[in-house]
């Protein structure tokens, strides 16, 4: 039986600027295409924002705007995906959640259903929020946490953010050249979720908080995190398929320091 791997990329992987990235989505799905026959894989994506953008702009100031812009670039989003990925010959299959999904038992259980069905059959199922009419990730998130509701939820042994930093750093490495990246970490301490640390592009919402209430709800549920590099995916596939640990941060409540 295969290990569940759920795979979360942020905007600013996937987009730059007023435009979506093909060259990043193509290096993703062979990404995904090189760790399918070792694991069962979700992803889960933002870029729905950005993708409608390049159709109709929109002050993104205004959260009804973002919202219209999600859904015109949701199918934009998908299709550059399914034009990707058919070069593996991999189906993929779209499921907009939102949160409170997973605050009802009913709802959940069909979500992952859906989802072993889906796997079950070889097919990659694509998450983003439904962002027409949830605001919750559109307001402060980026997926971030959606995505550790789907591993945990979904029963997947690891969550994987891939970003546009290498892991965890001791200080903000867009600001101090001396910044450490902390590869293992086993706890995290209240104090840093109210750090502010700016990451990302001006569709990304999420940043380092973000992700660290990520890894903190899953710490708590016996669950691990790996934050990584969504540009230079070389580090990620080291460490999952030859388990190569030179970049990243592993979030590992057996394993690491407290920060």
């Amino acid at each position: 039986m295969k290990n569940r791997l759920v795979i979360k990329v942020g905007s600013s992987i996937v987009s730059n600027g007023d435009i979506l990235v093909l060259e990043q989505i193509e290096a993703l799905c062979e990404f995904i295409a090189n760790i399918k026959d070792k694991f069962d894989v979700i992803l889960v994506s933002s870029g729905a924002v950005a993708s409608g953008y390049t159709k109709l702009h929109l002050d993104k100031s205004c959260i009804e705007n973002k919202q219209a812009l999600a859904s015109i670039g949701q199918p934009l989003l998908m299709a550059a995906y399914k034009k990707a990925l058919k070069d593996y010959n991999i189906i993929p299959a779209q499921l907009l959640l939102i949160g409170s999904t997973f605050d009802s038992r009913k709802r959940t259980a069909y979500a992952k259903k859906t989802i072993e069905i889906l796997l079950e059959n070889n097919i990659l199922p694509i998450i983003n929020e439904n962002d027409s009419i949830a605001q919750g990730e559109l307001v402060f998130g980026d997926n971030d946490r959606l995505s550790a509701y789907v591993a945990h939820y979904f029963d997947a042994d690891m969550l994987i953010i891939l970003s546009d930093v290498y892991g965890y750093y001791d200080k903000n490495p867009l600001e101090f050249k001396d910044a450490k990246l902390i590869k293992n970490i086993s706890n995290i301490k209240n104090k840093h979720f109210n750090k502010e640390q700016k990451t990302g592009s001006k569709f990304s919402i999420g940043g380092i908080v973000t992700k660290l209430i990520a890894a903190d709800f899953l710490l708590k549920h016996n669950k691990k995190m790996f934050l990584c590099s969504g540009f230079d995916l070389n580090p990620s596939l080291d460490f999952l398929l030859y388990k190569k640990h030179n970049l990243g941060s592993l979030f590992d409540k057996n394993k690491g320091i407290e920060i």
